[in-house]
Formats: C-alpha cells, sequence, structure tokens
C-alpha cells in the first residue's frame, strides 16, 4: 500500500468516535422521520422489522465501511484507489468513493434547506406562535413560511455557516469538540421531552403502538420501507461512515464500536417514537401524518399543552442538534479529499465546498416558491435529488461497499483489520456481508427503481 506522508486527523479516542459517528447517523431521518414513517407503517410490527433490517444489514455495511476507512486512512475517493490496488481489482471500483462524496454534498444541499426550517421553528416555538393555535392556523403559518424565498435562504444559510465553522476546526477542534457537547445536549433534550410524554394520559397508548405489533398491519410494502430505513439512518454509503473510520486509531475494535453506534441511532429513533406519540394521541392527531408531523401536526399539540412553550423549544433545538452532527459529516469527506490531494488549506476547502452547497441548497429553496412548477423528471429540484441519492446512489454505495468487503477484499486483510475476538464472529460477519445485506439492499433497490 501506498506509504505518502499524507496530512490526516484522527480521533482523540475511541469515545469521541463513537461520539461522532452516533451524531452522523443521528439526524433528521430518526426524529423526524422514523415517528412518521412507524405512524404510516402500523406501529409495533415495523418496529420488529426495522430492528432486524438494523441487526442484520445496517451493522454489518456499517463495519464494512468503517473497516475501509480505517484500513487506508485516507479520505472516500483515496480509500477506494488504494484498497483496490492492493485486491488486484478493477480500477473502475475508485468510482465508488467519488459516488459516496458527491452524494454527502447533493443530500447536505436539501438537508440544509430542512435544517434551516427546524431552525426557524425554534424562533417560532420561542415566541409562542403557536399558542392557541388549531390545525388552519398551524398550517397556514407552515405555507406562508416555505413561500418565501428570503426566509428560506435566510435560514439554510445561518445553518450551512454554522456547519463550516464546526468543520473548517478539523477533526479534534472542530468535529469532535462539537460533538462532544452536541451529542450529551441532544439525549438531555430527548429525555425531557420523553419525560413529559409520560405525564400525559396517552403516555401507554403511545407505548402500545410503538412496541405492540399488530402484524395484519404489516404489508410487503412496509417490509420494504423498514429495510430502506435501517440502511439510510447509519448513514450507510455517502462517504461520512468511511472517511470517519479513517480517522479511527488502530488499536480500537471496530466491531465492538459500531455496535455500539447503531445501538445509540436505535435507541434515538425509539425515544423520539415515545416522547411523539403519546404527544399526537393525547391531542386526538393522527400517527400517520406523514412528512408533515413535525412542521404541521405537533406544534398544535404544543401550542395547546401545558408547558408546551418550553417543549416546542426543546423538540425544535433537539432537531437541529440533530441536523448539525450529521451535516458536519456529509461535507467532510469532500474536504478532506481536498485538503490531501489538491494541497487546500482547510479554510479554503470549507469555503468552496460550502459556497457549492449552499448554491445547490438554493435549488431545492426555489422548488417550494417561485420555481415550484418547474420540473425535471416529474420532480421538483428538491425532490429529484431525494429521489436521486436516497434511492439510488446511496442503495448502490451500499451494495457495493458490501460486495468490495465480502468478495473483492482479501479474507487476510478484513481479519487483520477487523480483529474480532473469535474465529466464529468473525465468520458471521462474513456471512452476512458476503450473502445477506447486498441481497436485501438489491431487493430494496429493486423495488425503489420499480421492478418489484
Amino acid at each position: 500500500m501506498d506509504t505518502k506522508k499524507i496530512v490526516h486527523g484522527a480521533w482523540s479516542s475511541r469515545l469521541a468516535f463513537i461520539l461522532a459517528a452516533t451524531g452522523s447517523a443521528v439526524g433528521l431521518g430518526n426524529i423526524w422521520k422514523f415517528p412518521y414513517i412507524t405512524g404510516e407503517n402500523g406501529g409495533g410490527a415495523f418496529v420488529i422489522v426495522y430492528l432486524l433490517c438494523v441487526l442484520l444489514i445496517g451493522i454489518p455495511i456499517m463495519i464494512a465501511e468503517t473497516m475501509l476507512g480505517r484500513r487506508s486512512q485516507r479520505n472516500p475517493i483515496e480509500t477506494m484507489e488504494l484498497l483496490t490496488e492492493e485486491a488486484g481489482a478493477d480500477k473502475n471500483w475508485h468510482y465508488l468513493g467519488w459516488m459516496g462524496v458527491v452524494a454527502g454534498l447533493l443530500i447536505l444541499s436539501y438537508y440544509s434547506v430542512i435544517a434551516g426550517w427546524a431552525s426557524a421553528y425554534v424562533l417560532k416555538a420561542f415566541t409562542g406562535s403557536f399558542f392557541d393555535a388549531d390545525a388552519a392556523q398551524i398550517r397556514q403559518l407552515f405555507d406562508e413560511f416555505i413561500a418565501s424565498p428570503i426566509q428560506l435562504i435566510f435560514w439554510h444559510s445561518a445553518f450551512m455557516l454554522a456547519t463550516m465553522l464546526i468543520v473548517v476546526r478539523g477533526v479534534n477542534k472542530g468535529l469532535e469538540k462539537a460533538v462532544q457537547y452536541l451529542m450529551p445536549t441532544l439525549f438531555i433534550l430527548l429525555f425531557l421531552l420523553v419525560a413529559y410524554a409520560m405525564t400525559t394520559d396517552s403516555y401507554f397508548q403511545g407505548l402500545k403502538f410503538l412496541f405492540i405489533p399488530d402484524f395484519s398491519k404489516l404489508t410487503s410494502g412496509s417490509v420494504l420501507t423498514a429495510m430502506g430505513h435501517a440502511f439510510f439512518t447509519l448513514s450507510l454509503g455517502m462517504g461520512a461512515i468511511m472517511v470517519y473510520g479513517s480517522y479511527l486509531p488502530k488499536n480500537i475494535s471496530i466491531a465492538k464500536t459500531t455496535l455500539l453506534i447503531a445501538g445509540a441511532d436505535t435507541v434515538v429513533a425509539l425515544l423520539a417514537g415515545i416522547a411523539i406519540f403519546p404527544i399526537v394521541f393525547a391531542n386526538n392527531l393522527q400517527p400517520d401524518s406523514g412528512p408533515g408531523l413535525i412542521f404541521q401536526t405537533l406544534p398544535i399539540a404544543f401550542g395547546a399543552m401545558t408547558g408546551g412553550w418550553l417543549m416546542g423549544i426543546s423538540f425544535f433545538v433537539m432537531l437541529v442538534i440533530a441536523a448539525l452532527t450529521s451535516s458536519i459529516s456529509l461535507v467532510e469527506p469532500a474536504v478532506a479529499w481536498l485538503v490531501e490531494n489538491k494541497n487546500f488549506s482547510r479554510q479554503k476547502a470549507c469555503l468552496w465546498t460550502g459556497l457549492s452547497t449552499w448554491l445547490l441548497g438554493i435549488g431545492s429553496i426555489f422548488s417550494f416558491n417561485v420555481w415550484a412548477n418547474v420540473k425535471l423528471f416529474d420532480r421538483s429540484i428538491f425532490q429529484l435529488l431525494d429521489y436521486l441519492t436516497a434511492n439510488l446512489m446511496l442503495p448502490i454505495g451500499g451494495f457495493s461497499i458490501a460486495i468490495f468487503a465480502g468478495w473483492i477484499m482479501s479474507r487476510q486483510s478484513s481479519e487483520q483489520e477487523l480483529n474480532m475476538p473469535t474465529v466464529q464472529s468473525y465468520q458471521i460477519w462474513k456471512i452476512l456481508i458476503s450473502y445477506v445485506a447486498p441481497s436485501a439492499v438489491f431487493f430494496v433497490f429493486l423495488h425503489v427503481v420499480g421492478v418489484l
């Protein structure tokens, strides 16, 4: 393997990596998306399928992606170039690294827009905009907000600036310091919301909905949705986990650490459900309200409940923190590549990647207002970017990582890098990464492109 001197950071401890990788995984998908897709798919039975998918698909691929990053100790693009050379494989495998970096930037361009909405709603909650408002007034508030490109650009810009100010400080002073404060804060706010949910009359109704399975409500579409969400929620296939793995010291167990990260990510999603569904049922709202559950439904509850002012502020602050810990991981692969391969200073790399991503985000903003009628392949710019990344690039990336780690990389290399405690644990991972995970991801991919 190439041993040229490189400019590359490293986490100061195992805990730092766990916090950072958990922050990457914990995002809008856990707190915004998981509750509403659980509501749409009948509750408990869906949760069981989701947990199985995390265990059998998400964790093996996460172990593989972390392993690839640490073995090369480079950015995703160079990682695939070096490991392809080491394995004597087709050079086209290096495009996997490129796809991950590009996917991360594309996702961040519209992710920042939604995170901007959450940021704006912190202020709306603080100023009492939800107080005694009915469903029509809350919907009007949301509609007027997204119809204003000036407001959306302001909040998108503020969120992107916060992201780049963290990333520009590097691995230890930026990424590591940020997650050391942001992740504990997120958990404190989440437990605060769960504690409030426990005081409502509908707490046990919410738990029953979330954890008591009714398999009659489970469809084949529900199974595929659970499989896809388990894959996407762990930030797989977008270069983030690979570049974070590249900063991981050699003496830290990848498998044990990955299990902790996946566990923490899953706990956050479940806690979000425990916090949200009792509030939904207590206010006679519908759990299957879809994507509008947070921005157009929960504010009704916050405006009517005792202590709703504080709960509303806490909830949207938590949402912004979750988005921020993910956004810094989305842009880091591109920044790392510019620093390590193009001799950019970190400041210059952050400036160019930040500006490019911010500019692309303007297209998503306009798709909600001035370009609302502009369609590409029957989708708005926002919808097209979401479909291109979530439904195409990430499944292809995850599938490719599984194939490369399971079939292309030598057994000696993966055994050496993973250094699992027993031969049996390595063999279980090898079966999952070689057969189970790629088959499942391929099945999801065929579904989302309409073949199945």
